[in-house]
């Protein structure tokens, strides 16, 4: 998820990138679905910092799909929920399953346009330290450090074991074949789950203690803190113009 660039966005400390998403999701989803002018702040505004960020759209594109269950649930509110109603291109629709719908849409699709920029921006490494700072529990840093860097060697172990079933002339796709994938689904579970062992075994005997530490990072000053904090402070200006006004 990392794209390495030298934009200020990128050598920005780590503690304060996740401090200014958390803040602006919690202000975009505060603000009022039914005042369309702050979402297109938001819009504009992310769209600024990817352009700020040399983030290309080509790269942020593909990685918003991961919203498209929500979207099919959005696009179904209209047709489920009940009156009032209004007619629109001939159809009947619920008003208050549109503007459901609309919430879903925008704020999911700005949320998680600012977590792929904190993605992009902020190195996996960087994150271990950064957490710290910020004083969450160590027991969720390592879940969370441990499920990123290891998600991959999942990935690729059940790529090999969708091969070797290929190879044999196995074809999981086919409903009959269920029982074996489930099968193998429990396998790559157990073989998951061998491999923590052993990785937490080979920590053990380097030393780990139940924190991950970084003795080359030094934490953000409060110029880095003031200047990173402009978006989110920005966006919790637009959220409060919203609410407070007619």
């Amino acid at each position: 998820m990392h794209l390495p660039g030298t934009s200020p966005v990128h050598r920005t400390p780590a503690e304060v990138k996740i401090v200014c998403a958390v803040v602006a999701v919690f202000a975009v989803v505060a603000t009022p679905r039914e005042m369309l002018w702050p979402f297109a702040c938001y819009a504009a505004g992310l769209l600024a910092l990817w352009r700020f960020a040399a983030i290309p759209p080509r790269w942020i594109a593909p990685r918003l799909l991961i919203e498209a269950p929500f979207v099919v649930l959005a696009v179904l509110l209209p047709f489920s929920a009940g009156a009032p109603r209004t007619t629109l291109l001939g159809i009947s629709l619920s008003t208050a399953g549109l503007w459901a719908a609309w919430g879903i849409i925008v704020k999911g699709t700005l949320g998680l346009g600012v977590s792929l920029t904190v993605a992009a921006t902020t190195d996996v490494r960087e994150l271990p330290a950064a957490l710290g700072r910020l004083r969450v529990p160590g027991l969720i840093v390592t879940i969370v450090v441990l499920m990123l860097r290891y998600l991959d060697v999942i990935a690729d172990e059940a790529a090999r074991m969708r091969i070797a079933r290929l190879s044999r002339g196995d074809d999981p796709r086919t409903i009959r074949r269920i029982a074996a994938t489930a099968r193998g689904i429990g396998s790559l579970f157990l073989r998951s789950y061998e491999r923590g062992e052993r990785v937490h075994l080979a920590m053990l005997s380097r030393g780990y203690t139940g924190a991950f530490t970084d003795a080359t990072a030094t934490p953000a000053t409060r110029r880095q803190w003031a200047s990173g904090l402009t978006v989110a402070t920005v966006a919790v200006a637009i959220c409060f113009t919203a609410r407070v006004l007619p």
